[in-house]
């Protein structure tokens, strides 16, 4: 009698007795594994599987597949090329009783890819990293939950004013906001004070604004005098 199975993503037609590379599998040289995805068994082809059918095989050993070379190189890109070896790994298995029945029953572990093993620790480590992620995010919400509330900043304060009645110094040459505000704090607020000063006043506020001989040179009393009309 002879069987159609499936492993590694490859199938193969079998007969009790036969030897058989197949990828690798999860087992240990002489251990009895069982392959339950059978195809076909005798005349009975199963859709897509023979229910309760299963290959019976002894695990020989576990060995590597002849050295394949990939070579690679890109045309008109000088030096461009790559050289890499690679041997698949393989199981080497007997195969032994063909069950068209009661496989399930049958009390032998069942043949487990060792790719499919690997994926599947990946999978598992994958969703313990999500829970992980997961416990140290709510513990973070608890803990900012638990922190006192930050207090409330201070307002600003409210830009200072002009003065009532004070005159746009900004229109006289050279004065800028800064300038007026300096202006402002020594009491200067209109174009008539301006106007008014003298020799010493010039000399007293050049000294004070840090704009000595400016306020000759930018007419400030003469520009004073007619924005004060």
């Amino acid at each position: 009698m002879f069987a159609v199975l499936k492993t590694g993503g490859k199938q193969y037609r079998v007969q009790s007795g036969d030897v058989l590379r197949v990828e690798k599998l999860d087992a240990q040289a002489g251990d009895e594994i069982q392959f339950n995805d059978v195809l076909m068994v005798g005349d009975t082809i199963g859709a897509p599987l023979v229910e309760g059918a299963g290959v019976k095989a002894t695990v020989i050993d576990q060995i590597k597949g002849p050295k394949t070379i990939n070579f690679v190189k890109r045309r008109r890109k000088h030096g461009s090329q790559r050289k890499k070896g690679h041997r698949q790994q393989l199981t080497l298995v007997r195969i032994g009783d063909i069950l068209e029945s009661g496989a399930s029953d049958s009390g032998i572990r069942a043949a487990l890819s060792g790719r499919g093993i690997a994926f599947a620790t990946g999978a598992v480590a994958m969703a313990a990293a999500g829970a992980a992620a997961a416990y140290a995010a709510t513990r973070k919400d608890d803990t900012a939950d638990a922190k006192p509330a930050k207090k409330a900043a201070a307002p600003k304060a409210a830009k200072t004013a002009a003065p009532a009645g004070a005159d746009d110094l900004k229109q006289l040459s050279g004065v800028g906001p800064a300038l007026e505000k300096k202006l402002h704090a020594e009491g200067i607020t209109t174009f008539a004070q301006i106007a008014a000063w003298s020799d010493a006043d010039v000399e007293e506020f050049g000294e004070k604004l840090n704009f000595k001989g400016r306020i000759e040179r930018e007419g400030w009393i003469e520009q004073a005098k007619e924005l004060s009309k």
